[in-house]
């Protein structure tokens, strides 16, 4: 397996298996570089592989059970990372300048993020959207919130993230019929794309309060 299958979500399933795809999670959640990894296809395709039907369209199976019980709990352990690394280390690595793998409009988009939806919905939500899920943890241990109050809703959004994208995977993947190849792309597509329906919002929001500004 080279670096490039890494952040292939497909690649990771069939050839790292269970391990693979836990520390995938956890680094998605915990790292900086989490940024650039798979987070909700890689969850979608884990749930294809422990479904019933995973050896005749992905030609390798992952054990159902010790998957839904343990990538929660990646996902909690990096996001307790995340927010340890922002307590820690504080604003002032956030304030450097753009570099490889984050921006500050990333950064920016994170925070405002926070504080619009307050903490507990905030959590809950950025688990369903990029870059904001792996930004969101350092950035509420920056601003100091309550380190319980994180963990309770780290843990919320962690559960219900996992299982609810696993759990499509297994549905689907039991319908599935011959190569999963055929599906992928349109059904991965289509799970970014809902996924960056919060963002798109914003987005829209954004540009009309600078309309009615101007």
């Amino acid at each position: 397996m080279n670096v490039a299958d890494l952040f292939d979500a497909h690649a990771i399933v069939t050839t790292l298996g269970l391990a693979g795809i836990l520390s995938i999670i956890f680094a998605e959640t915990g790292l900086l570089i989490g940024l650039f990894f798979p987070g909700d296809s890689l969850l979608f395709i884990a749930g294809i592989a422990a479904s019933s039907s995973a050896i005749e369209v992905l030609g390798s199976k992952i054990p159902t059970l010790p998957l839904l019980v343990l990538a929660p709990i990646s996902a909690i352990i990096g996001s307790q990372v995340g927010y340890w690394f922002g307590a820690k280390f504080g604003r002032k690595y956030f304030d450097r300048p753009d570099g490889r793998f984050f921006n500050q409009k990333k950064v920016q988009a994170t925070e405002k993020w926070l504080n619009k939806y307050g903490t507990g919905k905030a959590l809950i939500l950025a688990r369903y959207v990029p870059f904001v899920r792996t930004l969101i943890n350092p950035l509420a241990g920056i601003i100091n919130v309550p380190p319980r109050k994180f963990f309770l809703y780290n843990c919320i959004g962690a559960i219900i993230w996992t299982q609810s994208v696993i759990g499509l995977g297994i549905f689907l993947g039991d319908k599935i019929s011959g190569s999963v190849d055929k599906y992928l792309l349109p059904i991965i597509g289509g799970i970014i794309f809902l996924s960056l329906i919060p963002v798109i919002i914003e987005v829209f929001k954004e540009l009309n309060t600078r309309r009615n500004l101007s």
